[in-house]
């Protein structure tokens, strides 16, 4: 028996054991423990920074972090080979061993490893494999994070149930890699940097009368600003658009700018011996030369220089790390960004290595790159809102472009309390209108307010500035603003009057039915213009140079009977055109026509149209004894940037140089062929007595109430001259249903002082339920009328109900009227008055409760407008009361500094009415436009084609 078992056991073959780990993969698994232990204690240094930004909402990201981040994917890289190696050849010997456990756990570890290595390798985004979307890279990321906790306990258990564990050699290991993350994070404390702080004082002298400083206080290498090819990589779309944009050309690569700061350059040179003056426009238009300090050269080579023709570059916008303040002049703190390793490198490979490290690890190049302030209208409002300081005109502070307080004050920004109209929900910032989302695969796309289609915000900043692209010959991006510009405004042809006269019989709303023109009779055309879709005063910006203007022409049958906003053959629009513009002059009375800002001084006329607001334009019309057809007028609103003056001085002015004008022939009067946009266009037919034909006329789409409330408007703004037409058109609107009526009835009556009116007018719109009145425009001019009867603690409650009430409604639209700092104000005077009741001893500490808390009203307007006029007054008053005479005489001073000098500008536009009088008739008030007035107008005059 025992003999047949030896022989059936002999005949079976023997289970052959291999070493788990043999000599030669032993050396394979020191390799690993080494490679593992650096990588173990990189890795622990990243997660250490990465979970401290998390939770404290601030980066620790610096230079070191990225140089540890590169070095955690060259450890991943070089684990690769020796941990799959070793990972096959260990299963293969372990693959029949009887501890099953052992092998299914080693299975389970090899498994989770691998998940390590392949998510790290899937986050690495390599070539054209990508994975952006947010989930799926979302998920990825987490399963490279939380897989190696997974890995260690597996391993310990791996251990547990193989050989005997070496604790002592363990505890060393681990010792080396505490050690080693330590001595990281030593390395990383060593970096002083500090985010989103204000620049040093000290470096003010290399940059004022600009307001913007360096991090450091010290210049910035340019090739630090110039590197938008190496933006390009990453960002082609981006790119793309940037590279057609005005901000691309805002500098010496820009002839308009170029003309007009080479005079400012000159003029600042020869009076002052230096060329700080001109600092005021390099901090907006000419950052690289001004950051480098290439730009105070007198010498500067402002076309071949190296940085002459950067403009505002990638860089500019995005490493500014600080909104100083809201004054504007490039009030910004900018930096000299940190790099990603071998940012600067001409070493394809390295270049390579970089774009792989941004690409993996892109958290430290958008927190270096993009901050929360770049979303908002204070970022914006660093070079869109402007002062002249007295540094550049040797004369005093003077308010220029302003888009900033333009939108902030406005309905459209839910920040304005004293608007006409309200959108349905505030914009929050000019992003959206300037910079919309515009489908892209660029690295940076994202889902942008919930689109499938990923997504870049348009860097071409779609706008008005035609003429810089028609001057380089790019029709594509004419074309992209003239549809920006399109339908931003309306022309309304709303009634017509008898006599001529603005007391003349009205006939209105026109349309659907007109009435029959008598020949041989004059009559006032009431035209009104509406600003819709625009979140500022249009036009805004270089207001004396943009060319916006009516023209109208009157027809019968083939006849032109009348005409205003005729061109000459050189393109000059006709002077005595109505202008919706500002036309601003110099000391000396002369216009300011090259974009000359240090000579700018007032404007004569500005006709700017604040946002939902009218403008209400008179054209007198005298028809002829002998029509014998109806007659037709249409009225086109045009745009053109530039008029023609100001190209004249720019081409002349250029040639001079010896420069080559592509646009312009040598020697040849100068033709300004600039192109002319459309915005918006109307068209009406009268029937003539004593002419039959049949007449028909396009419906009009606008509500009748709107148009009765816009005409009012635009009267209303005019001022004093024309509030009794104002208020007729207002109480048509009350007639129709509409609370806007009334409550703009109360703005007439309060501005003629009847109060009592007003009082009633508020409570009627009070009553308005379909829709409401506004009870926040409601409150601020119940405020108003109660303040000037006298019922000053009404008042308060009223102006507090404005600045502090949240109701529902405010937070669904997304308005906010803590920030109307004239309504701030207004709060602050009626504490002022309040507190002016209380004059003796005994009630002192009343009075200074009250004075205290106006100091703090007007202190808060300060924030918002550091320069109002304002506020500096009533507090130097207010000081004074108090007994605090230093701050009393300092903004005494800042008051007089910020105030417009009434006498000097008087002057002025005495001098300028002598000198032009198509803009001093433009400047009366009421104005009336002829469209039959004698021109020296050229015989091809009016061919000129739009």
């Amino acid at each position: 028996m025992a003999t047949t078992d030896t022989s059936v056991n002999e005949s079976r073959p023997r289970r052959i054991v291999r070493r788990a780990v043999g000599p030669k993969l032993r050396k394979v698994l020191y390799l690993l423990f080494f490679l593992v232990a650096l990588l173990g204690a990189n890795s622990i240094y990243l997660v250490s920074i990465t979970t401290y930004d998390w939770l404290s909402g601030e980066t620790l990201e610096n230079w070191f972090y990225q140089y540890m981040f590169l070095a955690h994917l060259i450890l991943g890289l070089l684990l690769l080979a020796p941990f799959i190696l070793f990972g096959i050849v260990h299963i293969y010997n372990t693959k029949n061993r009887l501890n099953r456990r052992a092998v299914r756990v080693g299975y389970g570890l090899f498994i989770i490893s691998c998940l390590v290595l392949i998510s790290g390798l899937l986050l690495l985004r390599i070539g054209s494999f990508d994975l952006k979307n947010p989930t799926a890279r979302s998920i990825t990321y987490w399963c490279h994070v939380i897989a190696p906790i997974f890995a260690l306990w597996l391993y310990w258990l791996h251990r547990l149930v193989g050989p005997k564990i070496r604790w002592k050699a363990g505890l060393s290991y681990m010792g080396v890699i505490t050690a080693m993350v330590i001595g990281m994070l030593m390395f990383h404390s060593s970096d002083p940097r500090k985010w989103n702080v204000v620049g040093p004082e000290s470096g003010e002298k290399y940059f004022f009368p600009s307001l913007a400083r360096t991090s450091t206080g010290d210049f910035i290498p340019s090739k630090a600003l110039m590197m938008d090819d190496y933006c390009k990589k990453c960002h082609p779309d981006t790119h793309k658009d940037w590279s057609k944009s005005v901000h691309r050309f805002s500098s010496f690569n820009n002839p308009t700018y170029l003309a007009s700061v080479r005079e400012t350059r000159k003029v600042s040179f020869e009076r002052d011996g230096n060329l700080q003056a001109s600092r005021f426009c390099a901090g907006c238009h000419d950052p690289v030369p001004f950051f480098s300090g290439a730009f105070d050269d007198p010498n500067f080579d402002d076309i071949n220089h190296i940085t002459a023709q950067a403009g505002i570059t990638c860089t500019t916008c995005h490493a500014i790390t600080h909104v100083n303040s809201v004054r504007g002049n490039s009030d910004y703190t900018i930096e000299e960004p940190i790099h990603y390793p071998f940012a600067y490198s001409d070493n394809p490979f390295l270049q390579w290595v970089n774009n792989q490290l941004v690409k993996a690890k892109p958290e430290f190049h958008k927190k270096t790159f993009l901050k929360d302030f770049h979303k908002s209208t204070e970022f914006c409002g660093t070079c869109h809102k402007v002062h002249l300081p007295e540094e550049l005109n040797q004369y005093k502070f003077l308010r220029g472009q302003n888009h900033y307080d333009s939108f902030l004050l406005s309905g459209v920004s839910g920040h304005g309390a004293r608007s006409f109209y309200y959108p349905p929900k505030a914009q929050e910032n000019c992003n959206k209108c300037h910079m919309p989302a515009k489908e892209s695969n660029d690295f940076g796309a994202r889902h942008f307010y919930g689109a499938k289609e990923l997504s870049v915000h348009n860097h071409l900043f779609p706008a008005a500035n035609t003429g810089i692209a028609a001057l380089r010959g790019d029709q594509e991006t004419v074309a992209v603003h003239q549809e920006f510009l399109k339908d931003n405004l309306r022309v309304d042809f709303f009634g017509i009057r008898e006599d001529g006269s603005i007391e003349g019989k009205l006939t209105a709303p026109l349309r659907p039915e007109v009435p029959t023109l008598k020949p041989g009779h004059k009559y006032l055309l009431e035209t009104v213009l509406r600003t819709l879709k625009v979140g500022h005063h249009f036009t805004q910006g270089t207001a004396d140079s943009n060319e916006i203007w009516l023209d109208v022409t009157v027809k019968s049958g083939d006849r032109i009977i009348g005409r205003s906003g005729s061109r000459e053959a050189d393109g000059t629009v006709d002077p005595w055109s109505h202008f919706v513009n500002a036309f601003v002059i110099d000391r000396e009375g002369n216009r300011i026509d090259r974009r000359n800002a240090q000579d700018i001084f007032v404007a004569l006329y500005n006709n700017q149209m604040p946002p939902g607001a009218g403008q209400t334009v008179h054209y007198e019309l005298n028809l002829p004894d002998d029509l014998n057809e109806p007659v037709t007028v249409e009225a086109k609103l045009q745009y053109r940037k530039f008029d023609t003056h100001y190209m004249q001085y720019v081409a002349s002015s250029l040639e001079e140089k010896g420069q080559k004008l592509s646009w312009k022939e040598p020697g040849v009067p100068y033709v300004n062929t600039l192109p002319i946009t459309t915005i918006a266009s109307d068209t009406i037919t009268f029937p003539v007595e004593g002419v039959e034909a049949k007449i028909e006329n396009k419906k009009v789409e606008i509500p009748e109430w709107q148009r009765w409330n816009d005409y009012g408007i635009g009267l209303f703004l005019k001022g004093k001259a024309e509030l009794r037409q104002a208020a007729e058109a207002f109480s048509q609107v009350d007639q129709l249903g509409r609370y806007d009526g009334t409550l703009n009835l109360a703005r007439v009556y309060f501005r003629e002082g009847r109060l009592q009116d007003a009082v009633e007018a508020l409570q009627k719109s009070s009553t308005f339920t379909d829709p409401p009145a506004p009870p926040w425009t409601l409150a601020w001019l119940s405020g108003k009328v109660n303040q000037q009867q006298g019922h000053l603690e009404e008042a308060e409650k009223n102006y507090r109900s404005v600045l502090e009430d949240q109701t529902e409604e405010r937070t669904s639209r997304g308005f906010d009227f803590s920030k109307d700092y004239v309504v701030i104000n207004d709060l602050g005077q009626n504490l002022f008055d309040q507190a002016k009741r209380f004059r003796t001893e005994a009630n002192r500490d009343q009075r200074d409760q009250l004075l205290n808390q106006a100091v703090e009203q007007f202190q808060k307007t300060l924030v918002l407008d550091p320069e109002n006029v304002t506020a500096h007054y009533n507090l130097s008053l207010i000081y004074d009361q108090l007994g605090k005479q230093e701050l009393s005489e300092e903004h005494r001073k800042l008051h007089l500094k910020y105030k417009v000098d009434d006498t000097a500008r008087g002057f002025a536009e005495r001098k300028a009415r002598e000198k032009y009088p198509a803009a001093n008739h433009a400047a009366e008030q009421p104005v009336i436009y002829s469209l039959h007035r004698k021109t020296e107008t050229k015989p091809n005059a009016t061919a000129l084609k739009d």
